[in-house]
């Protein structure tokens, strides 16, 4: 393959190498992800995660893998396994589906990278039309370059308003129980100077309430047809008290994301991880040992509560969404 970098993936020509965002942000170590079966245990251990950029990686995984002489056979299962890694993210199965029925699956790894890459660019551009100046806004989970091959969905968007001299803040929900907000965002904003707070989950709700944010932006594993959403778990509540004080909620996300074979949320497969890790993180441990833990990874907000749905290809509103734009694009 040709080199390439990204913020969380790279390939030198010869090695794929994967950041570890389970080390994050204290040390940033990068992982060969050039075997299928390594791949597929990086996702699941969320070592590498977004929706887009699970379906990038492995893609460039399945390549790496062919020009290593892989057989047909092993391509075909190193293909269905990653497809299986994680059964929420409608990005992966596109993306898999994609590299099964490629005729050079170097040209089509390559061609899928690229093509996030200037996905991101459209949801900035078109997501950052709807920033005004001054604006607080609160986002949820990671959705910026740890999670794309490019700049991000929902904080590519405020990347961009940034660089266009928005003033800006962002308040970043550290996002339970994986602390993703916490680890990975606060991380890239950070890295890309732009003024922000980090908060619990639990206190969203108050700065609603005292009017410090005027706007909510989110990422999305899937999309339905209608326009119901899956993301990580906390986005429905969030939405609802968005809704309750009145203000603006977009998910943001690529065209790869929506699923047309899948009506609406009611359809959309939620992937149950190990309850352990609501019971602590790492060596850490705060809930008695074998407590019983639920431990859903996403939840899923109907279109109801979405005020416009941000793609690459444009914004559309919910009674837009709910007479079915997403199937005449």
């Amino acid at each position: 393959m040709n080199p390439f970098e990204s913020l969380g993936l790279k390939h030198d020509g010869r090695t794929l190498w994967v950041l570890d965002q389970a080390q994050l942000p204290d040390a940033e170590v990068w992982l060969d992800g050039s075997d299928p079966a390594t791949m597929e245990a990086l996702i699941q251990r969320l070592a590498v995660r977004g929706a887009p950029l699970i379906g990038v990686a492995a893609a460039t995984c399945l390549a790496t893998f062919a020009e290593r002489g892989a057989s047909a056979r092993d391509y075909a299962l190193a293909c269905a396994a990653l497809r299986a890694a994680r059964p929420t993210a409608v990005n992966l199965m596109w993306a898999m589906d994609r590299m099964k029925d490629a005729t050079d699956p170097v040209t089509e790894a390559q061609a899928i990278f690229e093509e996030d890459v200037r996905l991101c660019e459209g949801m900035a551009r078109h997501g950052a039309d709807l920033i005004q100046d001054g604006e607080g806004i609160l986002t949820h989970c990671n959705t910026g370059g740890l999670a794309t091959a490019g700049i991000g969905t929902a904080l590519g968007v405020l990347r961009r308003a940034h660089e266009q001299g928005k003033r800006i803040h962002v308040y970043a929900d550290e996002t339970r129980p994986l602390l993703q907000g916490g680890r990975l965002t606060a991380w890239e904003l950070r890295k890309l100077g732009i003024p922000s707070t980090l908060i619990t989950d639990s206190m969203a709700a108050l700065l609603l309430r005292d009017g410090k944010v005027q706007r909510v932006l989110v990422g999305s594993d899937r999309v339905a047809a209608n326009g119901d959403f899956a993301n990580k778990v906390g986005t429905y509540g969030l939405a609802v008290q968005a809704r309750f004080h009145g203000v603006p909620f977009h998910p943001v996300a690529p065209f790869s994301t929506v699923d047309l074979a899948c009506p609406n949320g009611a359809a959309i497969p939620i992937e149950l991880r190990d309850p352990g890790e609501v019971r602590g993180y790492g060596a850490w441990r705060w809930a008695p040992e074998g407590m019983p833990a639920w431990n859903p990874a996403f939840d899923v907000t109907p279109v109801d509560l979405v005020t416009s749905l941000v793609l690459d290809q444009g914004v559309y509103s919910a009674p837009e969404l709910k007479a079915g734009v997403l199937a005449k694009r």
